[in-house]
């Protein structure tokens, strides 16, 4: 059985532009629905939604078939929860909350097995229980991790996260550094938006992936400008608020 190959990690290397949604319904049903939408890649959030490891198997399990990545957020950066999530077949990991290249670089380690790094070693999910047979030799070469900057601290110190070696990009959180810079609940504040578009381009001239989430087009396509390559445009749960509350609305008319 031949190796899972990282198609995100491999399109992020030619720079195109992928588009992604945010899986947050933590259920395998609406995962698959989503997974056939066309999208190149979706995330199972750990940090803000009813995930656990179970429940992130059943998403992972639920999409295998489609043309989709998924991608994989932990609740925090933690090794332990890492070694578990890529066990059951994860490939790509966005930590969030990151605040330091020494936090940057210690997740690299977590998703690689030694000398290069510190993660356990299993035969699961991830090496089709040991079938694939050269897993050990490429597993370390089809890990990615993102990690995610949203705050001021993690802006300040960009410029040396960015330098830890092996870390496929960095995602800028526009909400949360909304937050940190004093305008909780305004993303689209000015002084965020010139904060992240400065981030991403600074991201990109280093030679990383550069990643941001919003769900209002024209920001999006902003963020794009500036340098991502890779954005989340929606999030399910929202979708599916937005949708039923239309429906319901529109029988008042």
């Amino acid at each position: 059985m031949d190796m899972p190959r990282n198609s995100f990690k491999a399109r992020l290397a030619s720079g195109e532009v992928q588009y992604g949604l945010w899986l947050s319904l933590a259920d395998p049903y609406a995962a698959e629905i989503s997974a056939g939408a066309g999208f190149d890649w979706v995330c199972i959030d750990g940090e803000h939604s009813p995930n656990d490891l179970r429940s992130t198997l059943d998403q992972l399990q639920a999409i295998a078939s489609y043309d989709v990545s998924p991608i994989v957020r932990p609740p925090v950066g933690d090794k332990v929860t890492i070694k578990q999530l890529l066990d059951v077949g994860a490939q790509t990991v966005l930590i969030p909350m990151v605040e330091s290249a020494e936090q940057a670089d210690a997740m690299v380690r977590a998703t690689r097995y030694p000398p290069e790094g510190v993660r356990g070693v299993a035969s699961g999910r991830a090496s089709r229980w040991g079938r694939v047979t050269d897993y050990w030799k490429h597993v370390n070469d089809e890990m990615c991790v993102v990690v995610q900057v949203e705050t001021a601290a993690g802006i300040e110190a960009l410029d040396e996260i960015l330098a830890v070696a092996d870390l496929d990009g960095v995602f800028i959180g526009p909400s949360d550094l909304a937050a940190s810079l004093g305008h909780l609940g305004q993303p689209g504040h000015p002084e965020v938006r010139a904060a992240v578009a400065d981030a991403l381009g600074r991201i990109r001239a280093a030679g990383k992936a550069a990643g941001a989430l919003s769900t209002d087009p024209e920001l999006a396509r902003e963020f794009i400008d500036a340098g991502a390559n890779f954005i989340a445009i929606g999030v399910d749960t929202s979708l599916l608020a937005r949708a039923t509350t239309q429906l319901r609305v529109s029988f008042d008319q």
